[in-house]
């Protein structure tokens, strides 16, 4: 397994992932390992769309995938 280190993290945000992890009953370390696990698990919208296109190849405009779906949230 790879080590991951970020400095210059602000105080705030610390201090609220420490608390967070506290109140889910983990070390700091072991929820920061789940959320990045989660992150790198969810695919992004162009992976999502590369997938799709290699199945079946579509015409792709990131940016009209982006504007249907924020008109779909309103």
């Amino acid at each position: 397994m790879g080590t991951i280190q970020i400095r210059d993290v602000p105080d705030s945000t610390e201090l609220t992932l420490k608390a967070r992890a506290e109140q889910a009953g983990k070390s700091l370390s072991s929820y920061l390992r789940e959320l990045l696990n989660e992150q790198a698990s969810t695919p992004t919208l162009d992976e999502v769309m590369e997938r799709i296109a290699a199945d079946e190849p579509v015409p792709y405009d990131p940016e009209f995938v982006r504007e249907t779906m924020r008109d779909g949230r309103r």
